[in-house]
């Protein structure tokens, strides 16, 4: 579904559409497709940081793709890192971040320096390019919310934990195909360090807790305006990606009213967004105060083979 569901009517500075109205997303649509990078690239705070500030530098070698892994070894953009990891960031990144022109033009230019605001960021990336890990953070995580016993309350706050052995039985539920118990593991493991990462759970006297993670105006205001654009399923108001922070039902639309870049408002079932801006370059460039950079269109994003496993 795409993100301009009947229940979302959007204007842009330039003109109101109607509801009913398809816009074509200029970004892309989400991935859909199940692979198991997740297995060997996490969330990578540290790492999509260092990315996005060697890609300002970057920006005049782009015709020589072919070399870059060896360029950025290198250099050490990712630090002491192996040749044979920095290409797995970079094939990994090909996918989060190159896909996606337009967002990487304005990660690239503004290089948050704020860490929650990198979090949230890197955080939705992730699940913009791994089904399962969208899936998992943004339904199943909500699913055991939703579900925690009051047995579980301490001290008036509801305690709802995770661990492996119930990643795994996710896992191997939602798997099309037959998997090997010890890389069900792997991935039930690879998923819970990333939603921890992500401030989706802390460890508390040995276990997991499930918790919600800050979100800043800026990085709420980034995602928006990137979702706007977008073939995505769900709402702009209802989908995984807010959701898995904490801005559900109730919870979203009171941020919004918030936000100085856009005006939300809401009408018995009918809902509107008036966009200050037409799209989250110039958002950016009049928000943030920083040039957006032209990455050349030409260069496609490194797709590479995924592993069997």
């Amino acid at each position: 579904m795409s993100s301009k569901a009947k229940t979302i009517k959007a204007s842009s500075p330039q003109s109101k559409a109607p509801e009913d109205t398809k816009i074509q997303p200029i970004y892309g649509a989400e991935v859909v497709q199940f692979h198991t990078r997740l297995l060997r690239v996490s969330l990578a705070l540290d790492e999509s940081r260092a990315y996005w500030e060697q890609q300002a530098a970057d920006l005049s070698l782009q015709d020589k793709q072919g070399k870059r892994a060896e360029r950025a070894f290198e250099s050490r953009w990712f630090g002491s890192k192996s040749l044979e990891r920095v290409r797995q960031l970079l094939a990994d990144f090909s996918h989060r971040y190159d896909a996606y022109p337009a967002s990487l033009k304005v990660l690239t230019g503004w290089q948050p320096s704020d860490p929650t605001t990198r979090q949230n960021i890197c955080h939705w990336h992730l699940q913009l390019a791994d089904p399962m890990y969208r899936a998992f953070s943004g339904d199943f995580l909500e699913q055991r919310r939703s579900r925690s016993m009051p047995g579980e309350s301490q001290l008036g706050a509801i305690a709802v934990s995770i661990d492996r052995d119930i990643a795994a039985r996710w896992v191997r539920q939602n798997l099309q195909t037959e998997w090997a118990t010890a890389t069900i593991l792997r991935m039930a493991t690879a998923l819970i360090t990333c939603a921890t990462a992500a401030g989706l759970c802390k460890t508390t006297a040995g276990t997991r807790v499930l918790t919600y993670p800050k979100v800043t105006d800026a990085a709420l205001t980034y995602w928006l305006y990137f979702l706007k654009d977008l073939r995505f399923e769900g709402t702009l108001l209802s989908n995984p990606y807010f959701a898995s922070v904490g801005l559900g039902e109730g919870f979203l639309e009171p941020r919004l009213r918030q936000l100085s870049a856009l005006k939300f408002s809401r009408m018995g079932d009918l809902s509107e967004f008036n966009w200050q801006y037409a799209d989250i370059e110039r958002w950016a460039e009049s928000e943030l105060g920083i040039p957006v950079p032209e990455i050349p269109t030409k260069i496609q994003p490194a797709i590479q083979p995924e592993t069997k496993v």
